[in-house]
């Protein structure tokens, strides 16, 4: 399975499958006789004799198409300009996905789909931010990668996206494509913040991320930190893992908080690593058919605790409702962003993609994530300015008694 850093999106990886824009018009009917039509084609003796069924099919890729191909003859022959072709068969692709009216859903150019691509394996050139859309279709960062460009900037968690280089948007991708760039370059991002617009401008870089950060706390607690999920980031937890299992630690801590998700196969083999024999989370499409997705015996014994906040999202969700499902290990904090639905993502012939969502993710219990989040079992809130970790504090805590 595939994901999606520096927009929110989750995809199914790997399903490759062939996107066709069939356009077909009738040309000079002539006769149907008998269930068998004959159509006027140039080739030699006149006609093409279709089956009634092949008749039936024509006919219906007429009526689905027929008013596009009338909309890009007047363009065409009236626009005041030449148009580009290429660049009109662009946007016919991308109007299609648009009428969808998902945000996570999109087609995407060759260049667009690469840049993409680079995304998900954890380093590329741009500003060092994850973001997603809220109930309200705005554009609203998730997190910024430490010591990068955003961060420097001051872009934070919670900001809305409203322009880049003075353009705006109305696709994720669109934004993502936008937002990088050649390292070196520059771009200006306006954000909302606090009901006040404010802008940043940025020079690009190319962003390594880290995804996975440990340290020991006091009383031989361990902590890991999962700032997003990646090609690497369930390989580099394993062997984190393994350290605090051979210091023989009291307990350890995941860290979730921030968290825009990522590449769903990631958070599926780290909930392998933490949970027994059972159902880690089963997906549902548009006929009810379930996808489950189950872990095996193996699972380490060290007790944890997951730390989530309101940031926590898409595969970090799949994560936390599996633990909190499994009840033998505690979540603390606050409830988390509630995206819970999946995108396929299929390159095609030429190069470009289609991103699509098509499914949407359970806990092992059926409790829906999407809209709703997970709830933690300890409710705890970090004061905005405060100086002391409330929700680390209180996980410590729980590893203490344990």
């Amino acid at each position: 399975m595939h994901g999606e850093k520096g927009n929110g999106i989750v995809t199914i990886r790997k399903k490759s499958f062939v996107l066709v824009l069939a356009i077909a018009f009738f040309v000079g009917m002539s006769a149907t006789m008998g269930g068998i039509l004959l159509i006027e084609n140039g080739i030699v003796g006149g006609t093409v004799k279709l089956s009634k069924k092949e008749y039936s099919y024509y006919q219906q890729l007429d009526q689905r198409y027929s008013k596009l191909n009338q909309l890009y003859n007047e363009v065409t022959d009236n626009f005041y300009k030449k148009p580009n072709e290429e660049d009109l068969e662009t946007g016919m692709y991308k109007g299609l996905i648009a009428g969808l009216g998902d945000p996570y859903s999109a087609y995407m150019t060759k260049e667009e789909y690469q840049s993409w691509t680079d995304t998900t394996l954890g380093e590329f050139d741009g500003i060092g931010i994850t973001f997603s859309t809220n109930d309200n279709g705005e554009f609203v960062i998730v997190s910024t990668i430490d010591g990068t460009p955003a961060d420097k900037a001051g872009l934070k968690a919670g900001d809305l996206i409203l322009a880049v280089n003075g353009k705006t948007y109305d696709n994720m991708d669109a934004v993502s494509a936008a937002v990088k760039g050649k390292a070196g370059t520059k771009v200006t991002v306006t954000y909302e913040r606090d009901g006040k617009q404010k802008t940043a401008t940025m020079t690009r870089e190319t962003i390594i991320n880290d995804t996975v950060k440990s340290k020991m706390l006091e009383d031989n607690i361990g902590y890991i930190e999962i700032s997003s999920f990646e090609e690497h980031t369930a390989e580099e937890f394993s062997e984190e893992l393994k350290k605090m299992e051979a210091k023989k630690v009291k307990g350890f801590v995941i860290d979730l908080r921030e968290n825009g998700g990522g590449i769903v196969d990631a958070g599926v083999d780290i909930a392998d690593e933490l949970l027994g024999k059972g159902t880690i989370t089963y997906l549902q499409d548009q006929k009810g058919e379930k996808q489950y997705i189950t872990s095996d015996k193996n699972a380490t014994e060290l007790p944890y605790v997951l730390l989530v906040n309101e940031n926590t999202a898409s595969t970090s969700e799949i994560l936390a409702a599996a633990v909190k499902d499994d009840g033998k290990n505690p979540l603390v904090g606050t409830t988390t962003f509630g995206k819970g639905i999946v995108q396929t993502t299929g390159e095609l012939t030429d190069g470009s993609a289609l991103k699509i969502t098509t499914m949407q993710y359970f806990s092992p219990k059926g409790n829906q994530i999407n809209g709703k989040g997970v709830k933690p079992d300890y409710t705890v809130k970090n004061s905005e300015n405060g100086k002391t970790d409330k929700q680390l504090e209180k996980a410590k805590e729980l590893l203490k008694k344990k």
